[in-house]
């Protein structure tokens, strides 16, 4: 296969995946903009439409699209033998470094804590009502921190190799 074919293929995985991933972020931001506890009702009936609509957003999509968005930019830099320089921070390849940092905390951010805990709210996992209803808040702060390391992610992105500003 051409190389050039494969790195239009990753460049296009890389975006098109993180579009989902952020865009799941930015989705929640807008229809939840300020946070509301979840009442004990919502969690013991699980017949309950607010916690039927949470489960029904629980599809993995997002947590997969943060795999793929991360893997196919690590795939980016590696085929360009950038990798190493971009992750110790080199100069010219700071932007992109930073950003794959920023990149690589946000996705085990995803995987290590946020689903580890929506596991439980959704009942997926036993737990309490009480340690479901901490679950939820442990959520909550876990996908507005990704929400915001994505402002400084997007910029990194768009100015490193798209317009040079971080590079002189």
């Amino acid at each position: 296969m051409d190389a050039a074919l494969i790195d239009l293929g990753l460049r296009w995985a890389h975006f098109a995946a993180g579009i989902v991933w952020i865009g799941h972020n930015y989705a929640n931001v807008a229809q939840r903009p300020r946070w509301q506890p979840l009442a004990r009702a919502e969690l013991v009936d699980p017949t309950n439409p607010s916690f039927l609509a949470r489960l029904n957003r629980e599809h993995g999509l997002f947590r997969w699209a943060a795999v793929v968005t991360w893997l196919a930019g690590m795939l980016m830099l590696a085929r360009r033998d950038w990798l190493l320089p971009a992750l110790t921070l080199q100069e010219g390849l700071a932007g992109n470094g930073l950003g794959a940092w920023i990149g690589t905390a946000m996705m085990l951010n995803v995987w290590l804590v946020l689903w580890p805990h929506q596991k439980k709210v959704l009942g997926f996992v036993p737990a309490s009502v009480e340690e479901r209803m901490r679950c939820a808040r442990v959520t909550f702060l876990s996908s507005r921190t990704n929400t915001m390391l994505s402002i400084p992610l997007l910029f990194l992105m768009a100015s490193s190799h798209h317009g040079a500003l971080l590079t002189g």
